[in-house]
């Protein structure tokens, strides 16, 4: 019987990661369901739901080449394989302001209170060093409405934060 993982893998970024964990994975009969994979400042992570005859020490076992060889950081959990319902986000919400501690805090704070559910969030530091700008971008599905996202976050405007809040209008079908 199969078993479902859920693998995270952290390093350094250079050239091959993917190529080098995917073919250890497909060598040792693994099958990839959904992966993320994203570059943080110099740092490469991926996130991959993996089915796999072996139990975690064999998973392990077929990765620790590949592991060590790039110096990557793995962590293995259980996790469910079937089928998941992918949420279709209907917000997006852009955030621009001078780069100071507490914005994401603020901003996903008030947006949960409103009722949002993040799907997906990125963040990044624009700007100079002597005038840092943050930006964030945020994805998810508005559970109690747009407008109720908008009124949350408003109060933040006065804090010199820009927040714009746009429906997503996603044709399916």
């Amino acid at each position: 019987m199969a078993n479902w993982y859920m693998l995270t893998l952290v390093g350094r970024d250079r050239p091959g990661i993917v190529a080098r964990v995917t073919s250890a994975l497909f060598e040792a009969g693994c099958n990839l369901g959904e992966t993320s994979m994203i570059r943080l400042g110099d740092n490469f992570t991926v996130m991959m739901l993996v089915r796999s005859e072996a139990d975690e020490s064999g998973l392990r076992a077929a990765l620790a080449p590949v592991l060590e060889d790039l110096a990557l950081v793995l962590h293995v959990d259980p996790a469910s394989g079937e089928r998941h319902p992918r949420p279709v986000p209907d917000v997006r919400i852009l955030v621009h302001g001078a780069d100071r501690t507490g914005i994401v805090s603020q901003v996903t704070a008030r947006a949960a209170d409103a009722g949002l559910n993040i799907l997906d969030l990125e963040s990044d530091v624009g700007g100079s060093d002597e005038e840092p700008i943050y930006i964030l971008q945020i994805e998810g599905v508005a559970t109690r409405g747009v407008e109720a996202i908008e009124s949350a976050l408003a109060p933040l405007q006065a804090d010199g934060v820009k927040v714009d809040v746009q429906p997503i209008d996603t044709m399916i079908g």
